[in-house]
């Protein structure tokens, strides 16, 4: 099972990213797929502010919501406030409430693999595109802001 994230997304469906034929790979290989509404809300903002065309955004939007091999965790009252607790315990960290809400369902479902270009889950899973081991995305790409540092989680 592996989460997929808004950089995630993103890779996969702009042909633009750097990203994009890796994360497509990982993408069509992961059978079990799961996201969060944040991370779909998170999605059509970002695609539109890199330039993504509007009725491509929109289609895709409509789309994962009928896409069988997607479960969408649907962030309610109780997600919400562990994730604002888990921010408010680890305020050394920078992650968003939406990297957050994340964590708190691969927690607990024990997944361990993100398709994504977030730094932030270096600190909680293991990576598709980015490989922790050899701190590179896919093989020799380094991170979008250059070399990653770990944290403490």
């Amino acid at each position: 099972m592996m989460l997929i994230d808004t950089s995630g997304f993103f890779a996969v469906y702009s042909e633009k990213d750097k990203n994009h034929i890796p994360a497509k790979e990982a993408y069509q290989n992961s059978r079990l797929r799961i996201t969060t509404n944040y991370i779909l809300a998170e999605y059509v903002a970002l695609a539109l502010i890199r330039g993504l065309p509007r009725e491509q955004v929109l289609t895709f939007s409509a789309e994962v919501l009928t896409d069988a091999t997607i479960e969408i965790i649907w962030v309610d009252e109780a997600l919400h406030t562990k994730a604002v607790e888990l921010l408010q315990a680890r305020q050394d960290k920078t992650y968003s409430l939406c990297d957050a809400v994340s964590f708190i369902p691969m927690r607990e479902r024990g997944v361990t693999d993100a398709l994504t270009t977030d730094k932030h889950f270096a600190q909680k899973v293991s990576f598709v595109c980015w490989n922790r081991q050899s701190h590179n995305f896919n093989t020799t790409e380094a991170p979008p802001g250059g070399e990653h540092r770990r944290g403490k989680s």
